[in-house]
């Protein structure tokens, strides 16, 4: 009974005292730092991280201590994981570093199995940000923001194409995708990578930069680890790439490794004048210039070999992060406690003491902590986002010019370009914040303030790769002479015209293209320009559907299209060509017409006018000359009834479209030939089944038979001018063709020298010659602008002229159809609206009559007694007097009215 009694006694005095151990606040805590010490980076992280735990332990606020362990990895992944193991041995709650990334990546496996928060102030692979890594903290920028800065500084300079110069590591490999992933978004592009090795080698960097020069751009962008030795721009240098022609970008290393220098070695970089770079923006404050100034005090003590840069500064800062968050941990959960890791006490490996590797029960919570942290450090705000990155400060933009470090501008992911800070614009934003991106006026390479063009068409040491059609016929647009090895033509002088415009040199070669004996195939051509065998391809390159989305073409230097020729007969002989205007139909109305208007003219005229009185002979032939003479000249004869007037404004507006139809008409006939074949167009082409011939290697060929469906078997091909004469003049039923399909510049060439062949309507294609180039090749927007001036200016013209003009111009050689004859259903309009005038002034006129004289029936019947007679006389007695009433002068006719109104007195036996 008294054994049990001191049991018990002694398991409460142990419970007793494990939990006053387990819930007291530990005085020191332990946290890890693993990076390179003899780096550019760690020469300014270990003082300032070690200023910091001086500032951490000494501040009343924070209550408990810090022991900083650090880690030398020398850069080494292996090392690194080494000394990752050795801290966590010792029961560190976090890990400041690493700053090497590949070195991240690895411990942060690590520190995951272990729920060991990773805290990095340099690692800037925006892969570590991926949820492999849940316990990777950074307190750096991503280089994620850092290539959409150096993506919008691209193309804030428009430059489309950059070469990128990066380390074949996990830091410069993720860096470099990144940026290529933001140039998409601008329309740029990476053309060429060189990756090197790490650390760089000079031999290889030049060797690869060397190269390079053979490249089209001329902007570069560096993406290597901070570098005392700036190994990469002292080559270039050697090898004349910092000159005027020559872009130099560098991301954060280059400012870190400068901010590095002591003022002394800051007056020795004069060869890198015009280079461009970024840092990561730190607001300017008290707390800032107080470190600044401390800093120099380190340094006179010894403490600090080094400059202060960027990351020093977020060094420092990240302490006071560990600080403050584990200073809440305690404050939440008053101790520290790990737990051995049931995974690693089933794994038996002799030799390794792995069972000593505990878990940091409080792990999640401490990361929670950091992550929720918001505090204003010597780097600025610290403060995370959901990818456990630090909010982005933004960058300086700096310009090095001569012995001075010049900051040009900011940037910011929320307004891009500025020249005040990001803090100055906070709460100032607008809409138009964007839209007004600035910088200050920069220096680039060789001292000059214009904006580099950051590309060359091609050097001297590799000319342009030109193809040209070496043609077998038509060989005065392009081809090349037997024998010298030159080319010559219409187009290569188009060329060469237009580059002397181009305001950059550029060297150039051509490289025939085909074997001479027969036209080589045009889409071959295209498809090797598009292949990079040949950088442009220079000759008559019809621009069409398909080879545009292979290639960029130049603006058209010459209008074309297909067309068709066939066989035709001159009508000009005919004696009697002056009556095909109208048909057979239109004559005979037309000639109706004369005679009905002179006919109702003449009704309307002769009681008022004296011109159409007179004997019956006279009055005929006045009638029809009056009728038929309106064409020709202006009558002596005028109108004088208003009917009649109103019949003539009518006749006159007929005859006028008349004779305007007729002399085109005929003019037509006369001045165009007729074809000899019944091809009237495309549609009756297709609609034939006779063959067709092409020249061989046009897009035609592709064309007829699959746009237009034109059986393959019907379409032949011919060589040269000489067989298309032959094959239109044997004709489909003797071993030729009905017709041939060709381009207009070609048809035009081979009529000029023919008489018994022409062109059968319009072209039933539109398009145009061009030089075809690299798609987003620069040299097209400049030729194509040059080709512009050379039009406007006639230097064009005076080039066809050249070619085509030795014997003088004649006015372009179309040939059509011949005109369908006008007919009566294009005018019965108007015969209709004329007709229907005239009958209506007839009858009008008529009626007036029939009223008048039944008037003056009448009055005379009351003046005298009526006759006996019969009916059938009285009948005919009525008309008779009628027609003489209308025959008599409408004065005669008022006398009469008078007299039966007035009659005189008989006078009395």
């Amino acid at each position: 009974m008294k054994k049990l009694v001191i049991l018990l006694l002694f398991i409460s005095i142990w419970v007793i005292v494990s939990g006053f151990v387990c819930c007291q606040r530990p005085a020191v805590v332990n946290i890890g730092a693993i990076f390179t010490f003899d780096s550019v980076i760690g020469k300014a992280a270990k003082p300032a991280m070690e200023a910091a735990l001086s500032d951490v332990n000494n501040d009343s606020r924070i209550r408990t201590k810090l022991k900083l362990l650090m880690g030398d990895v020398n850069s080494s992944v292996f090392l690194g994981t080494i000394d990752a193991f050795q801290l966590v041995e010792k029961e560190v709650v976090a890990i400041i570093g690493p700053q090497v990334s590949g070195i991240a990546h690895m411990i942060s496996s690590i520190a995951n199995g272990l729920q060991v928060p990773l805290i990095s102030y340099a690692a800037t692979d925006p892969t570590l940000s991926a949820l492999q890594f849940p316990f990777f903290v950074r307190t750096t920028q991503s280089d994620s923001y850092q290539m959409a800065a150096m993506a919008d500084l691209v193309d804030f300079f428009r430059w489309k194409e950059v070469i990128v110069v990066g380390v074949d590591d996990d830091y410069g490999r993720n860096g470099i995708a990144a940026l290529e992933e933001e140039l998409n978004k601008k329309m740029a592009k990476i053309s060429y990578k060189l990756m090197l090795c790490n650390p760089l080698d000079e031999s290889e960097v030049m060797d690869k930069l060397n190269k390079s020069k053979l490249l089209g751009s001329r902007v570069y962008v560096v993406h290597v680890n901070p570098d005392p030795k700036l190994t990469i721009f002292t080559v270039a240098q050697k090898l004349q790439m910092m000159t005027d022609t020559y872009t130099w970008l560098a991301t954060d290393w280059l400012s870190a490794t400068l901010d590095s220098f002591p003022p002394t070695k800051k007056t020795s970089l004069g060869f890198l004048q015009g280079v461009v770079g970024l840092r990561q923006h730190t607001p300017e404050s008290s707390q800032k210039r107080a470190f600044m100034s401390r800093w120099k005090r380190m340094q006179q003590k010894g403490s600090a070999s080094s400059e202060l840069n960027t990351y020093g500064l977020q060094a420092y800062d990240t302490v006071w992060l560990v600080a403050y968050a584990i200073d809440r941990l305690l404050d939440e959960h008053k101790n520290i406690t790990f737990s051995p890791n049931s995974k690693i006490l089933h794994v038996n490996i002799s030799g390794l003491q792995i069972e000593k590797l505990k878990v940091f029960t409080g792990g999640n919570d401490l990361l929670d902590i950091v992550l929720q942290t918001n505090f204003t450090g010597l780097s600025g705000q610290i403060q995370f986002n959901q990818d456990r990155n630090v909010f982005s400060g933004g960058y300086d933009v700096l310009n090095i010019d001569g012995v001075s470090i010049r900051t040009v501008g900011y940037w910011s992911n929320a307004a891009g370009f500025s020249l005040s800070p990001p803090e100055a614009r906070k709460g100032k934003q607008d809409i138009n914040c964007c839209r007004d991106q600035r910088l200050h006026n920069i220096t680039w390479p060789g001292g000059k303030s214009k904006t580099p063009r950051g590309w060359v068409i091609a050097v001297d040491e590799r000319p342009l790769r030109i193809g040209v059609p070496y043609r077998a016929s038509f060989t005065d647009f392009v081809t090349e002479v037997p024998g010298s090895h030159k080319i010559k033509g219409y187009c290569i002088d188009v060329f060469v015209k237009a580059l002397e415009l181009v305001p950059y040199h550029v060297p150039y070669m051509f490289h025939p293209f085909g074997n001479g004996r027969s036209n080589p195939k045009y889409d071959a051509l295209v498809k090797m320009v598009a292949a990079d065998v040949f950088d442009a391809a220079v000759g008559d390159i019809a621009i069409v559907t398909n080879r545009t989305k292979i290639v960029d073409f130049s603006q058209p230097y010459a209008s074309t299209g297909l067309v068709i020729v066939a066989p035709i007969l001159n009508s000009k002989s005919s004696a009697w060509v002056f009556l095909k205007p109208f048909s057979t139909e239109m004559w005979c109305v037309t000639a109706a017409s004369f005679v009905v208007i002179a006919v109702v003219i003449w009704v309307l005229e002769h009681r008022v006018n004296d011109h159409f009185r007179g004997p019956p002979r006279r009055q005929l032939v006045t009638m029809f000359l009056f009728s038929f003479s309106t064409l020709f000249k202006t009558n002596k004869e005028t109108t004088v009834s208003p009917l009649g007037k109103l019949v003539m404004v009518v006749w006159l507006f007929l005859l006028m479209v008349i004779t305007a139809s007729y002399t085109a008409s005929l003019t037509s006939i006369l001045t165009i030939q007729q074809l000899s074949s019944p091809i009237t167009g495309i549609e009756s082409l297709i609609a034939s089944q006779w063959p067709i011939g092409y020249q061989t290697g046009s897009f035609a060929y592709d064309y007829l038979s699959e746009n237009l469906y034109i059986a393959r078997s019907r379409l032949v091909p011919l060589g040269s001018p000489e067989e298309y004469e032959s094959a239109l003049r044997r004709g489909p039923s003797d071993g030729g063709v009905a017709a041939i399909v060709d381009e207009l510049p070609y048809v035009d060439l081979f009529l000029s020298s023919q008489k018994d062949f022409g062109i059968i309507g319009q072209p039933f294609t539109r398009g145009g010659w061009g030089f075809a180039f690299q798609r987003e090749s620069p040299l097209a927007l400049d030729i194509s602008t040059a080709i512009l001036k050379l039009s406007e200016d006639g230097e064009l013209q005076k080039i066809y002229e050249k070619w085509f003009c030795k014997m003088g111009c004649h006015g372009e050689k179309k040939h059509g159809n011949e005109p369908n004859q006008l007919n009566l259903t294009s005018f019965w309009g108007l015969y209709i609206l004329c007709g229907a005038f005239a009958l209506t002034a007839f009858f009008v006129f008529l009626l007036r009559m029939v009223r008048q004289f039944v008037r003056y029936k009448r009055r005379q019947s009351l003046s005298s007694s009526p006759s006996s007679v019969s009916s059938s006389t009285r009948c005919s007695h009525v008309i008779y007097h009628f027609f003489n009433f209308i025959d008599e002068k409408e004065e005669a006719i008022k006398k009469m009215f008078n007299h039966c109104e007035h009659p005189h007195p008989q006078a009395n036996p």
